[in-house]
């Protein structure tokens, strides 16, 4: 159920009986010269979708920003600083521990890690006070893995390449534009520089060439089983 389309009453009653919050967390991020802007949100939100169609459980508001570090300086991408992400979903968080719910599922579609390290860190500073909550903080390339190695899709695929464009072209075709290329960074190993442009210019880490729509298809419909799966096991233990 997404929680933006419901009404306050409608709220009231579905606490009875979901006990899974679930938080969408995207960014707007280069994604090369094919795919939007809104690429990470939009994967992750419509499988949190999928899910929704299968098990009972609420779907937060989706969270469109992220920290984006690679692609800070390319054309589109709007990062905000960790920190502020951290806030942000503490108090989101709070409001849905005030209103009677106990366990969260934050999923990104973004996987930078510095990203990803700041929601795991989120989650460890909101549990230590609430011991009583469980968390599943995953992003979209962790949980896709074990897909992707039986759809034979490199591990190396890792952003606007072959899986993230197979998704778009299942969830939103008509947002997909021509000029896709295989590409990949070549960032010296563990430097910070300051021109990362000059490392990554295209915002694409794969081969999007290989993209289907058949591929989204069976992407996401697995990944919202193993997502399904995963929330029976949390609601089941006590």
């Amino acid at each position: 159920m997404l929680m933006e389309e419901i009404t306050s009453k409608e709220f009231e009653e579905i606490k009875k009986e979901i006990k899974t919050v679930i938080i969408p967390v995207g960014s707007i991020e280069a994604h090369g010269p094919h795919l939007p802007l809104a690429t990470d949100l939009y994967t992750i939100y419509e499988v949190c979708k999928l899910v929704a169609n299968k098990i009972k459980v609420l779907i937060a508001p989706p969270l469109y920003y992220g920290l984006c570090r690679s692609t800070k300086p390319l054309p589109g991408t709007l990062s905000i600083k960790g920190e502020i992400l951290k806030t942000f979903l503490l108090n989101v968080l709070s409001e849905f521990y005030r209103q009677g719910f106990k366990n969260f599922f934050i999923l990104s579609g973004h996987a930078g890690g510095t990203h990803k390290a700041y929601l795991i860190d989120t989650a460890e500073t909101f549990i230590e006070t609430h011991r009583e909550t469980k968390f599943f903080v995953a992003d979209i390339y962790q949980l896709l893995k074990p897909i992707l190695e039986e759809l034979k899709i490199p591990e190396k695929d890792s952003h606007a390449g072959e899986w993230e464009a197979s998704l778009i072209l299942y969830f939103k075709p008509e947002l997909v534009k021509e000029g896709a290329f295989e590409d990949y960074p070549n960032f010296p190993k563990f430097r910070v520089v300051a021109e990362k442009e000059k490392y990554w210019s295209s915002g694409i880490w794969g081969n999007p060439l290989k993209a289907t729509k058949e591929k989204g298809k069976i992407l996401a419909e697995k990944l919202a089983q193993i997502l399904v799966k995963e929330i029976e096991l949390i609601e089941k233990e006590k």
